[in-house]
């Protein structure tokens, strides 16, 4: 399990098993992690991790609380459906879609994980 942060808010997240998921822990284990994040098509909010990750990538669906790895380098968490080639990282466990709109509003964010 990690923790985002954003406005205040702590968004709880349940990782998945894989290379991916652990390589972020590793990543986490330095200290958190604070990534600008950018809003795209009012369905996720997008930001690099400022380094690559093991890539697991598979054609799924995206729903609300999804947390993705996109090419490698990209953190992100999804409001909305989206069907593209993805890494699934994990999910939200403790805000349901409406909550996690208006945690993540409209616009740009900063998000900091930790574990």
């Amino acid at each position: 399990m990690i923790t985002m942060e954003v406005n205040g808010t702590a968004i709880w997240i349940e990782l998945v098993p894989g290379s991916s998921s652990e390589a972020l822990k590793e990543l986490l284990k330095n200290g958190p992690l604070t990534i600008p994040m950018k809003d795209y098509a009012h369905m996720e909010k997008f930001g690099s991790l400022g380094t690559v990750l093991p890539r697991n990538d598979r054609h799924i669906t995206t729903k609300a609380g999804d947390v993705i790895l996109s090419e490698g380098n990209l953190l992100v968490i999804y409001y909305a459906p989206n069907t593209w080639n993805f890494t699934r990282l994990g999910r939200v466990t403790n805000l349901n879609e409406a909550d996690l709109k208006r945690v993540l509003g409209k616009g740009d964010i900063t998000a900091t994980l930790s574990l």
